[in-house]
């Protein structure tokens, strides 16, 4: 085959060309986070690997956009002039913050993928109780001085967190008389005295639980979460955050360089027309305009495949504002989490707000951007996050 002449294959039909080599062991559609972790691994481990997105950017619905590519997404019109310079900004379609001792931590050390990321701990951790925002304790002195729970619950609480930092699950001698498999999380907690208020803040702003049902489940892997939370906040000191420098776009970057490195091929701005099947269902390529491409293995976010393929499991409420302050009653921090329990609003699920800001090189000198977001229970999005938007104070843009 002569230079730029393309390959051509026995399972090709007339009239189509080969898409790039035309034949892999894994074709992935979307740069989402997701797919950009899996590209990277299989291309490490020696495979083939063709990567396609229909974006001319990283990251899909995990992109971090810069101002123009954020209005145009949603077609929201011209940028305010008052936003300040386009270069400066990358807005998270997504926001998640990064827990320091978990599991996505441990994945980007073990790949060496932070290699090509900076990464900036997040100033604090908040909870929203009885109508007010109450800082999450990250040193023993501000336990004490908290005002989420009384002198006798904070023995308790302390009691308690003594148990989780020494248990390990293959050392009884740790387990004092509990086995953590059978006894769900709320005789744990009943156990060791916990009132209810203390139950909601613990698995709600520790352990990230986003409803009540694990209070009814075994207790082993809430344990470990808390666990997780725990030695991440001993690493900071301030929060047990941390969030890339340049917003969470990074991400899927630093995975797709990855996935290049050893070898793989990307294509951006390239629109998948189909997903090609063999004769039992079994996905084993893509059609873009006449190229075809075939692999085993296909990997993809759910708006490649047909609706027949796909199986909705929830909606997500979601609001990007642009502030021009911090906010209130958290200290005028450049950065913060605030979780409010579902219960604390009469909601099954809770609301999580997120405000980040130029500290973490993703906006304006003076400018903030939170994002408000929760799973949807009704059919408004304004109103399944109004407790949270009530939070922000003065909005210039959302």
């Amino acid at each position: 085959m002569s230079e730029g002449e393309k390959p051509t294959f026995d399972w090709m039909p007339e009239g189509s060309e080969a898409l790039a080599d035309g034949e892999y062991d894994a074709i992935v559609m979307g740069t989402g986070l997701k797919e950009c972790v899996l590209s990277g691994l299989l291309s490490v481990n020696g495979l083939k690997v063709l990567h396609v997105d229909r974006n001319n950017y990283y990251g899909a619905d995990c992109a971090s956009l810069n101002l123009t590519n954020l209005y145009a997404k949603f077609e929201a019109g011209e940028v305010p002039s008052y936003l300040g310079a386009n270069r400066d900004y990358n807005v998270d379609l997504i926001p998640k913050l990064i827990m320091a001792c978990g599991d996505l931590t441990k994945m980007l050390l073990h790949s060496k993928v932070t290699r090509y990321l900076e990464f900036k701990s997040i100033d604090g951790s908040y909870v929203y109780k009885g109508g007010k925002i109450l800082k999450v304790p990250a040193t023993p002195e501000e336990a004490l001085k908290s005002s989420l729970m009384g002198l006798f619950e904070k023995r308790r609480f302390r009691k308690f967190l003594i148990y989780v930092d020494q248990y390990v699950p293959d050392k009884p001698d740790t387990h004092e008389g509990k086995d953590l498999t059978t006894m769900t999380m709320r005789e744990l907690y009943t156990s060791f005295g916990l009132v209810e208020a203390t139950h909601e803040f613990i698995s709600h702003a520790m352990c990230l639980k986003t409803d009540d049902t694990h209070l009814d489940q075994p207790a082993a892997p809430t344990v470990k979460e808390l666990q997780c939370y725990c030695y991440s906040l001993a690493r900071y000191g301030t929060s047990p955050y941390i969030y890339p420098i340049y917003g969470l776009g990074g991400l899927p970057e630093g995975f797709s360089r990855l996935c290049a490195i050893h070898g793989g091929t990307f294509m951006l701005n390239r629109d998948v027309d189909e997903i090609t099947f063999d004769g039992d269902g079994k996905a084993n390529g893509i059609k873009c305009g006449n190229e075809l491409a075939r692999a085993k293995i296909i990997i993809g976010d759910p708006s490649y495949f047909p609706r027949d393929k796909v199986r909705p499991t929830g909606k997500v409420a979601r609001s990007i504002c642009f502030l021009n302050h911090p906010i209130a009653n958290t200290g005028d921090k450049e950065s913060v989490q605030i979780i409010i329990p579902g219960p604390q609003v009469g909601r099954k699920n809770d609301i999580f707000v997120c405000s980040v800001s130029n500290a973490h090189a993703v906006s304006a000198k003076g400018v903030y951007i939170a994002i408000v977001s929760t799973l949807m229970e009704g059919d408004d999005p304004n109103q399944e996050l109004s407790h949270g938007l009530a939070l922000l104070g003065n909005i210039l843009q959302s």
